[in-house]
């Protein structure tokens, strides 16, 4: 699978910048969730327009940059970490979750705050009170449940996680025994160099010993 290699400074960088938008993104979705309820509960026409015109501003506004931000800011720090993007079941759950939030946002709650703004905004009542707070309530369901696994980091290694840690696994052991060998042999060179230099100062000192016949 394809590999980022980040250097330490860009890999904090991005970490920072992949927590402050999924917290940008929950803080988001919280207050969605209070405008809604804001204008479902209210009987009051003028706050039920004032509340979906404020969804509807940071629907268009805020939704789409911060859930992109956090799509890919992730993608980055699975590929570029050795957490991997498909080694860890809850990075994998996480990923795929992200993308459908994503998706889901820009195709569904989008739209469906927009309509509820022009409907009310032409005098009417909202056409669908449920349709309004459903989205916000899903959304938030998936981010407290993606912050949770993100904490605990559940259900351990893929398939493909164990396949590549027995790899690793077994490399390591391989360079220890080819390090080990190659130590041996030096050694074994050492001494045997020792060896040759004794034998040879031995026969150097007998040389000079040995009185002139």
């Amino acid at each position: 699978m394809f590999h980022v290699k980040l250097s330490r400074p860009v890999r904090r960088a991005t970490l920072v910048v992949h927590v402050t938008a999924a917290a940008g993104w929950l803080g988001l979705t919280l207050g969605l969730l209070a405008l809604a309820a804001a204008a479902i509960t209210t009987e009051s026409a003028a706050v039920t327009e004032a509340s979906v015109r404020s969804m509807q501003l940071f629907a268009d506004w805020l939704v789409l940059p911060l859930a992109l931000l956090t799509l890919l800011s992730g993608l980055l720090l699975a590929l570029g970490t050795p957490w991997g993007l498909a080694r860890h079941r809850w990075v994998f759950v996480k990923f795929w979750l992200t993308l459908a939030t994503t998706a889901a946002s820009t195709f569904a709650l989008r739209p469906g705050v927009t309509h509820n703004a022009e409907v009310v905004a032409a005098g009417g009542a909202l056409p669908d009170p449920t349709d309004l707070i459903m989205g916000p309530v899903v959304s938030l369901s998936a981010y407290v449940f993606m912050t949770v696994i993100s904490v605990l980091k559940p259900w351990g290694l893929t398939k493909r996680g164990r396949r590549l840690k027995e790899q690793t696994g077994r490399r390591p052991k391989r360079e220890t025994g080819r390090r080990l060998q190659e130590q041996s042999g030096g050694r074994n060179r050492e001494q045997s160099g020792r060896k040759h230099r004794t034998t040879s100062q031995k026969a150097l000192d007998a040389s000079v010993v040995r009185p002139p016949a």
